[in-house]
């Protein structure tokens, strides 16, 4: 079973540390509140109890077959109306062996029909080849209009990565943002005022 533990206090809510614990069973494979996700046919995730950064238990993708064509994910998605209006963190402990790609934590924020209103999956800042346990993070801003935040490990290619101790936060402006894609951006490629109203262009 996976813990949530959650901390409140005056200045920041937290989501709170996801770690991946969970009871043993035949069927055991997908850790609680945890779905997989993209071409995940060519991906094996799971729970590992064997490598962790604390705690008993890891989350891991790794690829089930050689060159695997686009990656794979472990994901979950929450409603964000705890967190509409407000800037955000994410923070995960990573560990990867002989990503041949790359591979990253990532968060996306939704609006009404899917539209994505900010994100970061780290593609400019990627996790390659062997590393340790080291702490990753992405920082966006949840739009009013947001209905779902989603988050999780991605891999893209052979290898395998491994992540623990997820944590949420709110945090100030002040903060800067890691975002990728931002709903400010979207709205700039709109125009302001109605266009071509009469069809002579």
């Amino acid at each position: 079973m996976i813990t949530k533990t959650l901390k409140h206090s005056a200045f920041i809510l937290l989501l709170g540390l996801l770690t991946f614990e969970f009871t043993p069973s035949a069927n055991a494979r997908i850790p609680e509140g945890w779905r997989p996700g993209a071409k995940i046919k060519n991906y094996e995730v799971g729970i590992d109890t064997t490598i962790t950064h604390s705690g008993k238990a890891s989350g891991y993708i790794t690829n089930k077959v050689p060159d695997p064509k686009g990656f794979g994910t472990l994901f979950q998605k929450i409603r964000s109306i705890n967190y509409r209006g407000k800037r955000v963190r994410l923070t995960a402990y990573i560990k990867t062996k002989n990503v041949a790609k790359w591979a990253s934590m990532w968060m996306r924020v939704d609006g009404l029909g899917n539209k994505q209103l900010s994100f970061d999956n780290m593609r400019n800042r990627p996790i390659k080849g062997t590393t340790d346990w080291t702490k990753y993070q992405i920082v966006l801003d949840v739009a009013d209009e947001s209905y779902n935040i989603s988050f999780g490990l991605l891999l893209d290619g052979e290898g395998k990565i491994w992540g623990d101790d997820f944590q949420l936060e709110v945090v100030g402006r002040d903060v800067p943002s890691t975002a990728m894609i931002t709903a400010s951006r979207n709205l700039k490629q709109l125009p302001k005022e109605p266009v071509n109203t009469g069809f002579e262009k």
